[in-house]
Parts: structure tokens; C-alpha cells; sequence
């Protein structure tokens, strides 16, 4: 197990340090042209040419096998796919925890420690959404890329990861530490196919949710990618803030409906 681990360590690393390479290895505009310059440390993706190439794989893979799994997973009846959601969102708790005590967070520690004891011991295990209802304390997102954030660790250049999608150095070295840290994964039997099974159905479970709204926006964005990528930053910048930066009214409607009400639950 300890060999796999690293060697699974290792090539994320080698990835990594791969896209830095080839991000220091693409042009950089002249200081001579100011607005281009300009454009391009904003972008902070200088590595663009490359992650277009696996922005357009994981299109492909998204239409062979993502999609049409997100629409099967639809034709399940909407309380199913609720218990599912419940109980994914339980499973992740404890990790939530972890990271509202590294972010000195203690009073969303508080409320996460209530609401996964709580949905956990009357939600018969997370499959009901007790707190929410009945607590009015609802989930919010935290993980290793945020926490990174908040102990000053810059972003790192925009990157496009396979499968996985827009990301970046900062968030990629978090989101690989987070399969080691996860407490759900550490205590069940066979650790590694609990977390990519947990990985694999949650990506499908948020797929699903956002299906309809990822496929208006690659329908009507000029440069789907573009979009993507500054709608993650955008989503990435108020999660780290907890919500509480500012957003004009169009970043709003597309951001909280793409990546959920995290805005109503984080305040």
C-alpha cells in the first residue's frame, strides 16, 4: 500500500512540476506591448495552449461517459438522488472540520461538528439533511486549496488538470492532500476505493445538478473556456472569502447557479 501511495505521490508531483515547465516554456508577450502584457499576467494561465488540449480531452470524456452518467443518475426519482446527495455531503464533514480548525474557523467548526453529529445520529447516517431543516445550519465547502489560501500560499498558475478540470497549483497540491487527510477514507477498510468511489459518485451527484446550467453557458459563451476558467476563479475567491466578496449581479447569477447556494449557506 505505502509503495502504491508514493508512487501515486510521485507522478502527481512529476505532473505538476511538468505544467510548471511548460508554463515557464510558453511566449510571454513583449513589455513592448503593454495591453497584452497586461492581459496576460490577468489570465494568470500561461500555460494556455496545453490546458486547452485537456480542456477539450475532458470534453470529450465529459460526452462519452460524464454526461450520459449524469442523465442516467437523473432518471432516478428526485428523493433517491436527494439521499445520495445527503449523504455524500455527510461523508465529507469531517474533512470540513479539519479545515475550519487549520482556518481558525471555530464557530463554523462548531456548526460542521453539530451538523454531522447530528445528521449522522437522526439523519440515520446523513441520508436526511436534519441540521438544515431542523437547525437551520447548512454545509459549506472547505478543503486543503482554501486553507493553503488562507495561510497566504499563492494560487500558482492556472492549470487545467485530466478530469478533474480548472484548477491550480495551489488548489491541485491541496486537492491530492486531502485524499491522504480525508478521515472518512482513513477509516474504512480499503481506503483508496472508498476515496475514489466517494470522488467518482460525487462528481456525478454535482454533474447532474449543474448540468443544465454548464450546458447554457457552453451553448452561449463566446470562448466556453474563458467562461469556465473565470468562473472558477470567481467561485474559488468567494469560497476562500467565506462568501463575503463582493460580486457584480451578473458573476452572482452564473457563479451561485452553477456551483450552488454556497453564498446563502456560508453567510
Amino acid at each position: 500500500m505505502g509503495i502504491r501511495i508514493r508512487r501515486k505521490l510521485n507522478c502527481y508531483i512529476v505532473i505538476l512540476l511538468l505544467t510548471d515547465l511548460i508554463a515557464g516554456c510558453t511566449g510571454i508577450p513583449s513589455i513592448h506591448d503593454p495591453d497584452a502584457l497586461a492581459e496576460y499576467q490577468q489570465a494568470n494561465d500561461p500555460a494556455e495552449p496545453i490546458n486547452r488540449v485537456v480542456f477539450q480531452i475532458n470534453r470529450g470524456v465529459d460526452a462519452l461517459l460524464l454526461k450520459p452518467a449524469a442523465h442516467g443518475y437523473r432518471a432516478l426519482p428526485l428523493l433517491a438522488r436527494d439521499i445520495v446527495h445527503n449523504f455524500l455531503i455527510n461523508m465529507s464533514e469531517p474533512l470540513v472540520l479539519l479545515h475550519d480548525l487549520l482556518q481558525g474557523e471555530f464557530r463554523r467548526a462548531g456548526e460542521t461538528a453539530i451538523r454531522f453529529t447530528t445528521n449522522t445520529a437522526l439523519g440515520f447516517f446523513g441520508v436526511g439533511d436534519v441540521a438544515s431543516a431542523g437547525l437551520d445550519i447548512h454545509h459549506h465547502d472547505e478543503d486543503m486549496g482554501q486553507t493553503l489560501a488562507v495561510w497566504a500560499v499563492r494560487e500558482g498558475p492556472y492549470i487545467v488538470l485530466p478530469l478533474f478540470g480548472p484548477s491550480n497549483t495551489r488548489d491541485a497540491i491541496g486537492r491530492l492532500v486531502d485524499c491522504f487527510l480525508d478521515p472518512i477514507s482513513l477509516v474504512m477498510p480499503i481506503p483508496t476505493a472508498a476515496s475514489l468511489g466517494k470522488m467518482g459518485m460525487s462528481g456525478i451527484d454535482y454533474l447532474e445538478r449543474h448540468l443544465d446550467m454548464l450546458e447554457d453557458l457552453e451553448r452561449t459563451s463566446l470562448d466556453y473556456y474563458v467562461s469556465l476558467r473565470t468562473l472558477y476563479r470567481q467561485h474559488r475567491a468567494a469560497e476562500i472569502s467565506n462568501g463575503r466578496r463582493h460580486m457584480g449581479e451578473d458573476e452572482l447569477r452564473y457563479d451561485s447557479a452553477i456551483f450552488g447556494d454556497i453564498y446563502k449557506e456560508d453567510r
